[in-house]
């Protein structure tokens, strides 16, 4: 079993920057994928970024150059950083991590921008 908790969150306005943050503990091994995934009101789960141990990162194009994932390894921790953030941006966010066929979700943080 693999437990994420999650931090950060809340409501900025339209332009704001938010910074989100994941812990990893429990049976987690050193490769591994970790992100985030956001769900809206009414709408299915979506990919916001992943970024692999390799470093590899895979971001929707939503999010292509207002948001960074940042890993650190040792701490087995994964941050989001989200700059520029608009309405739509507005969903629970979710923090993911795999390894092989098992994944795990983290219980989510709520993210609100305002008009």
């Amino acid at each position: 079993q693999v437990y994420l908790r999650e931090s950060g969150g809340g409501l900025v306005q339209d332009g704001e920057s938010l910074r989100l943050s994941c812990v990893a503990s429990g049976n987690t091994v050193s490769v591994n994928v970790m992100g985030w995934y956001r769900q809206a009101p009414g709408k299915d789960r979506e990919l916001v970024a992943t970024k692999t141990t390799f470093g590899e990162t895979n971001y929707s194009d939503s999010v292509k150059g207002r948001f960074t994932i940042s890993r650190d390894r040792a701490r087995m921790t994964v941050t989001l950083q989200m700059n520029s953030l608009k309405p739509a941006d507005t969903a629970v966010y979710y923090c993911y991590y795999r390894w092989r066929e098992l994944t795990y979700w983290g219980q989510g943080t709520q993210v609100t921008v305002s008009s």
